[in-house]
């Protein structure tokens, strides 16, 4: 019913910047909590980032203060800004809808994309 597709990852220094962009298609709603994940090789998918229908937002402690989540309701994207990036950020990042209150949870979110990589370079 909802498609989701990310774009904007690539290999970046350390330190560097990368906006990644997830666009809906199908039976979207903008009532919907969007919601960043990432996992590296080896390890769990962890919880990044979310924005809910009122705008009001969520960080990993990892993330805060680096990276920013917007969404366009007009163009139906969810962005999200990383900038001061580490090494430790390296992995598969996923972008995910829940369409029925916030979670940190990537159980509770029944939409995803297929995944883009972001590689950080010592």
């Amino acid at each position: 019913q909802v498609h989701l597709v990310e774009s904007g990852g690539g290999l970046v220094r350390a330190g560097g910047s990368l906006r990644l962009a997830c666009a809906a298609s199908g039976r979207t709603n903008s009532g919907t909590t969007a919601a960043w994940f990432r996992q590296a090789p080896g390890k769990e998918r962890i919880f990044v980032a979310r924005i809910n229908w009122s705008g009001f937002t969520a960080y990993a402690d990892s993330v805060k203060g680096r990276f920013t989540i917007s969404r366009d309701y007009a163009k139906n994207t969810v962005s999200l800004q990383m900038s001061g990036l580490k090494p430790e950020d390296t992995a598969v990042y996923y972008c995910a809808q829940h369409p029925y209150g916030d979670s940190n949870s990537a159980l509770d979110y029944i939409y995803w994309g297929q995944g883009t990589q972001v590689t950080v370079s010592s």
